[in-house]
């Protein structure tokens, strides 16, 4: 049904799915550099498509998936589901005469300020990206993080500082947008970011009154840039800034060392811990293949009972 050659591919008729490089035909299930390519033919979401082109071309041509329509691929269906981790994020759920496979993609089952929250449909086969599959990363309630972010927020611009937020330029600085505009606060972002916004904008998402970074309107405002460590994530001007970054890492206390910040928040885009298990149990797949995570998440699910193997080392044997 499937197998691995320096990437993910559906066997017949092959469809690559997020494989970074060229092919006749992707899956793509957000538009996260990590998860995209310079495909002939790329088949994703319309917020996707948006987000794709901005980042890999105006020319990427795409079929566009709308959530729960199924697609007739050659001799299988395509049907993209919601996955809650970015705008535009998608499942895809692969149906043939074999069975049916689920590739989650990256994803998360909570709530998000910026994307559609997540849905699982059943399947035979579950194949699923497992970022935090420790037990260690299981995220505070999201309420809590919120209203910690707002605080340190205000905080600082009653003192006449100016809050700074690091974050990945697509998904996560929009949902902290988000978060800030709706409760009042002005956000100036760093230009790299506002480009990826006015993305968000034209497919409909409602950012609050966010401009991009000019220090003379600095006053008042939390900026919104790029992570420490990234190129041109410093902004002139700022004065006395208070950094923040906004990371599911974030439930490791030494991340904001690491990251060189005065504060980091755990506000995930991925499922943690216990999502992960939700998932397997909703999908209710009889054979479970796990990805871009731990290797000890394997474990976890063998342990509770799960028939659950790495893709790596694995996939070879399902090549029909």
């Amino acid at each position: 049904m499937f197998h691995w050659d320096n990437g993910l591919f559906f066997n017949r008729p092959r469809l690559a799915l997020d494989v970074r490089r060229r092919q006749p035909h992707a899956f793509v299930s957000h538009a996260h550099s990590d998860h995209i390519g310079p495909h002939e033919l790329a088949y994703c979401t319309p917020a996707t498509a948006c987000l794709y082109r901005l980042r890999m071309g105006a020319h990427r041509q795409v079929r566009e998936l709308h959530y729960r329509q199924p697609y007739d691929f050659g001799d299988v269906r395509l049907t993209a589901y919601p996955a809650g981790h970015c705008l535009g994020s998608a499942m895809v759920l692969i149906e043939c005469a074999a069975g049916s496979l689920l590739y989650t993609g990256d994803f998360k089952l909570g709530e998000s300020a910026t994307a559609e929250r997540a849905e699982l449909p059943r399947a035979d086969v579950l194949v699923m990206e497992s970022t935090f599959g420790k037990p260690r990363y299981r995220m505070p309630p999201r309420a809590q993080t919120i209203g910690r972010l707002l605080q340190i927020v205000r905080d600082a611009l009653a003192r006449d500082a100016t809050p700074v937020l690091h974050a990945y330029p697509l998904g996560k600085s929009q949902e902290a947008t988000r978060i800030l505009t709706h409760a009042g606060i002005p956000v100036l972002q760093h230009p790299a970011v506002y480009a990826v916004s006015q993305a968000y904008i034209q497919c409909g998402v409602d950012l609050g009154d966010v401009q991009p970074f000019d220090p003379r309107r600095a006053a008042g405002c939390a900026v919104v840039t790029l992570p420490q460590g990234a190129k041109q994530f410093r902004l002139p001007g700022i004065r006395r800034p208070v950094s923040i970054a906004v990371t599911g890492w974030a439930v490791d206390p030494a991340t904001k060392y690491r990251w060189g910040v005065d504060y980091a928040l755990p506000l995930s885009d991925h499922a943690d811990f216990d999502e992960l298990f939700e998932a397997v149990e909703r999908v209710g797949a009889s054979e479970i293949f796990c990805m871009h995570g731990p290797a000890e998440f394997v474990g976890h699910l063998q342990a509770a009972g799960f028939n659950a193997l790495p893709v790596a080392g694995s996939y070879q044997k399902r090549m029909f």
